[in-house]
């Protein structure tokens, strides 16, 4: 049999392109999500070929022909008689499943009694492949069933992938089609390249601007239509827009909304796949194609005033506009340039009205640089109902390669939405940036003083299980995996073959073969997948980040307020005697309630616990420990104040202390690299073997003689010579004197040693400061430690 098709990455002439996978047109390839479900009408001659990405997924699949007959021989299979989590899945899937469910049923297809194949019972490896072939054409259904998770446990259902290969294929050419509508349009339009589109809106609906092929710019206008009525032509005005947004575009958020020159709002932006446009420089115009040699080439400008004529809106030489998708670029000689889009196939920009306005949009022609990648093509245009609901959404993918995924809400958004409507996506997720009525400085008080909550679900999770689970950690990680004990957390660095650091994280010992890997990125869970099957280990590698949420409990107070609410078995420690870096399997109230896994660990440098637990469990979570620390002063805290602790307590974030090209020693925990202890080899350990015996860099602190506070990457010079940059620099209240976290030439990371951080151009604003030793506050971590 011939080998299954699966995606690659465009390639041409030297150029790899890993956004874009390729697939032959006959080939169609879907997600189904972990827990969820999927049915696609089949034809005869199809081959399925379904893909458990991570591992130790159940799937399960079921064919019906148009009479509603099911017989697992016509995928050239035997059927399982005890099969039911295909039906399962349904049930269990709140409203949607059971409406499925029910269409499935009212139109003569009955799962409960299909003849159901198996094709993975659970214990597959990871990117194994199992094949059927349709006989006869029909309704195909698939499921890769699993419940809630318990945070104890390793059981995250996962997505699987099946590809669908087409015995007649259903596109034809290199063209794509555009993706099915996000609702019930009101108006669907697709704009060929060197065409623009003008139509009206009203104040509610909601404007998508889709990019069909990829790497397509479409130039965006939009006009008041009471201002028109009135004669007067308001359009958005991207000066005013950057002058009140303090962005170079908008985005979905806080920020979001695009102004015309009288400060009227008349859109803003709801969702973004794409998150790189413009508001520089104008549309594309006859001049400009007549300065590069090509004179009377098809531009937007015009474009645009013939479409708009129909309004009585004035001709002009060259409009400006919202440059959707267009790439541009700013460098330190102030020179305004531009690449290829960022966009993919499918990547949209989804608008709201906020007033009547009358649109246009385009097609840009541009096929003589890289504005459209060469290669000028489509772009759809819709326009949906007031009655419709859509989320804010900014799009993330986990790596270049990924699927996208709109911005999520994590189990404890509710609870923290009652306190606060100042959201920032981070790491695909929306988290809580300051709190209302409490501000950054009371937030960062109540933590230092009494307590604080907040989330930190966005970290990442990942399940490590199997017999050489050990033998994989002991591998990917810095810290000696075999002293760990089962309860005991570690924190550790990752890192690629040349010492550059994946990631920070912690290592949970839940038994022998079982370990649980948290850290703040999808790259390090990749890593750990990819190391297993390089060295042909038995072990698996399971995301389970929607299966665990959690928050940070952290201050004075905090072991006060969970011993009140958590519930152990007595062969767990109570919240009052767990140690430091160590974790408990707990219940909230009794042995009734809500499991969790409480950890003491932190990010605060205070006395703290994490608490870990299912999203469908975080509401009575939280209201448990805001019910008991709420009348002891305990506060909600948000991503700006945690920043300030953090500093303080001299704990390193991803891209600002550490990057792929920072090792542990430069980033500051040199700690978690035992090389004289763990005597295995793990990865990248030769190349931090001679980094350790020959430094280059240090992360040291920075006491600043003023009240000004620098930058990140801000410069460090002594003289005229830099010899570091700044990290990261808070005016910390409780030392009340700026400080910083630097990495600095070896040479100058000496504590004492006089420098001056470079502002404006690096050379004509210095500020004075000295180098000292972190962390800044706290050094001995006596408060880490409950010792007050």
């Amino acid at each position: 049999m011939n080998a299954p098709v699966t995606p690659a990455p465009f390639s041409r002439s030297g150029i790899t392109v890993p956004g874009l996978p390729v697939l032959p047109d006959n080939v169609e390839r879907h997600v189904i999500p972990g827990g969820g479900s999927r049915a696609l009408e089949v034809e005869a001659g199809d081959v399925i070929n379904v893909q458990d990405t991570e591992g130790l997924q159940a799937v399960e699949c079921v064919h019906f022909t148009p009479d509603g007959i099911s017989d697992a021989a016509r995928l050239g299979a035997v059927g399982d008689p005890n099969a039911n989590g295909l039906l399962n899945t349904l049930r269990s899937g709140g409203a949607s499943g059971q409406r499925v469910l029910g269409v499935l049923e009212n139109a003569g297809f009955s799962l409960a009694n299909a003849d159901s194949v198996v094709l993975f019972n659970g214990e597959s490896y990871a990117g194994e492949i199992r094949s059927l072939t349709v006989m006869a054409g029909g309704l195909f259904c698939i499921a890769a069933p699993g419940g809630p998770m318990s945070p104890e446990q390793q059981n995250s259902p996962t997505d699987v992938v099946m590809f669908i290969e087409r015995a007649t294929p259903r596109m034809t050419g290199e063209k794509l089609q555009p993706p099915a509508p996000l609702a019930d349009a009101v108006l669907d339009e697709n704009i060929l390249p060197g065409n623009a589109f003008s139509f009206e809106v009203k104040a509610g609906q909601y404007i998508q601007i889709l990019d069909v092929q990829g790497r397509e710019c479409s130039d965006f206008q939009a006009f008041s239509a009471r201002a028109l009525d009135k004669g007067l032509e308001r359009d958005i005005d991207p000066t005013t827009t950057r002058s009140l947004s303090g962005l170079l575009y908008p985005a979905p958020g806080i920020y979001s909304k695009y102004f015309s020159s009288d400060h009227e709002p008349l859109v803003e932006i709801v969702q973004d796949t794409c998150g790189r446009h413009d508001t520089f420089g104008l549309a594309c115009t006859a001049r400009y194609y007549e300065d590069l040699g090509y004179p009377g080439h098809i531009n937007c400008s015009s474009n645009m005033n013939r479409s708009l004529a129909n309004y009585g809106i004035r001709p002009r030489g060259g409009w400006p506009a919202i440059n959707f998708f267009f790439n541009t670029l700013l460098d330190e000689t102030n020179a305004l340039g531009m690449d290829e889009p960022w966009s993919r196939p499918g990547d949209y920009v989804l608008l709201k009205a906020l007033s009547d306005i009358v649109c246009i949009a385009t097609a840009c022609p541009c096929d003589v640089d890289a504005a459209n990648g060469w290669n000028p093509t489509d772009i759809q245009t819709r326009v949906y109902g007031q009655q419709e609901l859509f989320k804010r959404s900014i799009g993330f993918r986990k790596t270049a390669e990924a699927d996208l995924e709109q911005t999520q809400e994590t189990g404890f958004h509710a609870c923290f939405a009652e306190h606060t409507r100042d959201f920032i996506e981070y790491n695909g997720y929306w988290l809580a940036n300051t709190m209302t009525n409490y501000g950054t400085t009371a937030e960062y008080w109540a933590c230092r003083e009494k307590a604080a909550i907040m989330d930190l679900s966005p970290l990442r999770k990942y399940e490590v299980t199997g017999p050489d689970a050990e033998a994989l950690m002991q591998l990917a990680v810095t810290r000696n995996i075999k002293k760990l004990a089962i309860g005991q957390v570690v924190y550790t660095a990752m890192c690629y073959v040349h010492g550059g650091m994946i990631d920070d994280g912690t290592v949970f010992k839940l038994g022998d073969e079982n370990f649980r890997w948290v850290g703040g990125n999808d790259e390090s869970g990749l890593a750990l997948r990819e190391l297993a099957a390089a060295h042909n280990m038995n072990a698996w590698v399971r995301n389970s980040t929607s299966h665990l949420c959690n928050v940070a409990v952290q201050g004075p107070l905090s072991r006060e307020i969970l011993s009140k609410i958590i519930w152990t078995a007595p062969v767990q420690p109570t919240v009052q005697d767990l140690g430091w870096f160590r974790f408990c399997v707990g219940r909230i109230g009794d042995f009734h309630g809500p499991a969790v896994v409480v950890s003491r660990t932190g990010y605060s440098g205070e006395l703290g616990f994490e608490v870990f637990c299912h999203p469908n469990d975080a509401r009575a979570v939280f209201d448990a420990i805001w019910e008991a620390g709420e009348p002891l002063g305990m506060a909600p805290l948000g991503l700006a104040a945690l920043d300030m602790l953090r500093i303080e307590s001299g704990l390193i974030f991803a891209g600002y202390e550490f990057t792929d090209r920072t090792d542990p020693f430069e980033a500051g925990i040199g700690f978690t690299v035992p090389l004289k202890s763990k005597e295995d080899d793990f990865v990248g350990r030769e190349v931090l073997e001679q980094r350790k015996l020959h430094p280059q860099r240090q992360l040291m602190g920075l006491e600043l003689d003023g009240g000004t506070v620098p930058t990140s990457g801000d410069c460090i010079r002594v003289g005229r010579a830099q010899v570091g940059e700044i990290t990261s620099a808070i005016k910390s209240p409780i030392l009340g004197k700026v400080i910083a976290m630097a990495r600095i030439d070896i040479t100058h990371a000496v504590p004492g040693t006089r420098i001056e951080v470079g502002q404006l151009d690096g050379q004509q604003k210095r500020l004075s400061a000295t180098v000292v030793t972190t962390p800044m506050f706290d050094p001995t971590k006596e408060r880490v430690k409950g010792n007050y």
